[in-house]
């Protein structure tokens, strides 16, 4: 016999590995549940945003579905700038909570159906007899749309012996989407056409095709054209080839790369919704280039797209390859007539700026040379993302991910990092994160040091401000006194987590990361490392907020 939250705890963990969570009055049996009747890892948080945080992470880089799990009441509120996050960037997982019993709502209870919907995210409501089939379903719906879900247990109804925990079929899983209609057969035979004949065809491949596994039909439709190829910021490293690669589109790119970009004549999207970083607000291509786009969302997601393929990435692009018409050219391909690696290369810059604080630039190209290499990358948002996403390289799309930009939030850089140390148990687990964001999120610096252990590194690019504030209305004017942040230690907070903290105001006070490195896991710390870095140097991203904001 078991009860209805046993049967909640025993069907996710059939579905579910890892559950991060904060324990409340409303999820109290179910944890007991997970802990004592299942094989699920729980990992608990400090804050309920953690959760999500963390069990989103952990999909952004492993692409395997986590669940949280908080309480009722505030504990569910609490969740509520995360579980945005998630619904925004299309990230499924299962949040379970406690929530009102089904006699009414009590003085503490609020609409937690209602606000689920607000961000964007689907409730299912376990009942008395179908527990079990409730979870599946909520899990199936995660998976089926790529939206967080949450599952929610009545508060008088979590005790109830229910009876054995039936045999419930597993979540189906949604056929990809192939290019079979007529009208998509020949869309994509107007685009083998055009590239076929292009002189200088690109390639830009975002998330949605590392999440189709399009990677080695991408390489194939690259090597048939002769194109260049780049990526969004989420796809980083699925091109196989990277000799022909000019990076990240938008302003993380580097000048060259986006000059060049604006020479095609063809460009095909894939898997990338462009928005408007990636388009540099309307700047990326040149006007006269044609743009298509093969993506599953039901229409172009830019008014800049001219042809538009609606397919599966993998799919439609292994059909766009043999689609190909010979050309019989006996010229060499642009991508043959192009040196791609200097074009690729950011600035450079010296150590210290006008201002005698650590230039974030130099800093940054040192930490590439000194980062182990096999690494996953998490970022909170702020300003300070583009330095690690400019000169920090990655290998795999899933080895970096940004929690908080799709919703343009900050602070939830640290809980991001126990989500990727589970799904990446022999990784380095790096976090990049600004001052403002990183003492928001304080609730989860135990967290971030207690999981990722000898294995983590956070670097807080600390320049005692609100750095996108500064620049975008400290500039205009406005009164920056409420953009500015008393200087905090975050080397010393570290330290009193467990941690070891470096305050860095030179680089070669980097040389910690390179002897830290070369010790065994089992015998060093988590490293915070505290930049003291000048806030008078403006990435390009940021100039270009301000260019169209001015």
């Amino acid at each position: 016999m078991a009860i209805v939250s046993a049967h909640v705890a025993h069907t996710l963990a059939q579905h579910v590995d890892e559950v991060f969570g904060l324990m409340g009055n409303g999820n109290a049996y179910f944890l007991d549940a997970i802990l004592t009747r299942t094989d699920a890892v729980y990992t608990a948080v400090r804050h309920e945003a953690g959760a999500v945080a963390a069990a989103d992470a952990h999909f952004r880089t492993s692409g395997r579905i986590a669940a949280a799990t908080t309480t009722y009441g505030a504990g569910f509120t609490n969740t509520l700038t995360a579980l945005a996050e998630a619904a925004q960037a299309r990230t499924p997982l299962v949040l379970v909570v406690g929530d009102e019993p089904t006699s009414g709502p009590r003085p503490w209870d609020v609409d937690q159906i209602a606000l689920s919907s607000a961000v964007g995210a689907r409730t299912y409501t376990v009942g008395r007899i179908d527990a079990a089939a409730a979870t599946v379903t909520a899990i199936e719906h995660a998976l089926s749309y790529r939206v967080p879900v949450v599952l929610a247990i009545p508060y008088d109804v979590a005790q109830l012996d229910i009876g054995d925990v039936p045999a419930v079929p597993g979540p189906g899983a949604p056929a990809p989407l192939a290019p079979t209609a007529d009208f998509t057969r020949a869309a994509i035979g107007r685009l083998a056409g055009e590239l076929a004949r292009a002189e200088r065809p690109l390639l830009l491949a975002g998330q949605g095709a590392w999440l189709s596994k399009a990677g080695e039909a991408l390489g194939a439709l690259a090597a048939e054209t002769g194109a260049l190829t780049m990526t969004t910021a989420l796809g980083r490293g699925i091109f196989p080839d990277g000799d022909y690669d000019l990076g990240v589109a938008g302003g993380f790119g580097a000048p060259g790369a986006m000059q060049l970009v604006r020479e095609a004549d063809v460009a095909l999207v894939v898997g990338a919704g462009l928005n408007q970083f990636t388009m540099r607000f309307g700047e990326l291509f040149a006007p006269a280039t044609s743009v298509w786009q093969l993506d599953i969302a039901a229409s172009a997601t830019h008014a800049r797209v001219g042809g538009f393929v609606r397919a599966d990435a993998r799919l439609g692009i292994e059909a766009l390859v043999e689609a190909l018409p010979e050309t019989g050219s006996t010229g060499a391909p642009w991508r043959e007539r192009i040196q791609v690696a200097p074009l690729r290369a950011q600035p450079s810059a010296p150590e210290t700026a006008e201002d005698g604080r650590l230039d974030p630039r130099a800093a940054a190209a040192r930490l590439a040379e000194l980062l182990p290499m096999d690494r996953v990358v998490v970022s909170d948002g702020g300003h300070f993302l583009a330095w690690a996403n400019m000169y920090w390289p990655v290998e795999d799309p899933h080895r970096m991910a940004m929690v908080g930009t799709a919703y343009q939030s900050i602070g939830l850089g640290w809980p991001s990092v126990p989500g990727a140390a589970r799904a990446n148990p022999e990784a380095a687990i790096v976090l990049t994160t600004g001052d403002g964001g990183g003492v928001m999120a304080l609730a989860d610096l135990d967290t971030a040091v207690r999981t990722a252990q000898g294995r983590g590194i956070a670097v807080v690019w600390n320049d005692a401000a609100y750095g996108a504030e500064v620049n975008l209305y400290g500039l205009k004017g406005l009164a920056r006194a409420p953009m500015l942040i008393d200087e905090i230690d975050f080397a010393a907070l570290g330290t009193a987590a467990g941690a070891e903290g470096i305050v860095v105001r030179e680089l070669a006070d980097l040389e910690r990361l390179r002897t830290w490195s070369q010790e065994p896991v089992e015998h060093r710390r988590f490293l915070v490392l505290d930049l003291r870095i000048s806030g008078t140097v403006i990435a390009p991203c940021q100039e270009e907020v301000i260019r169209v904001n001015s």
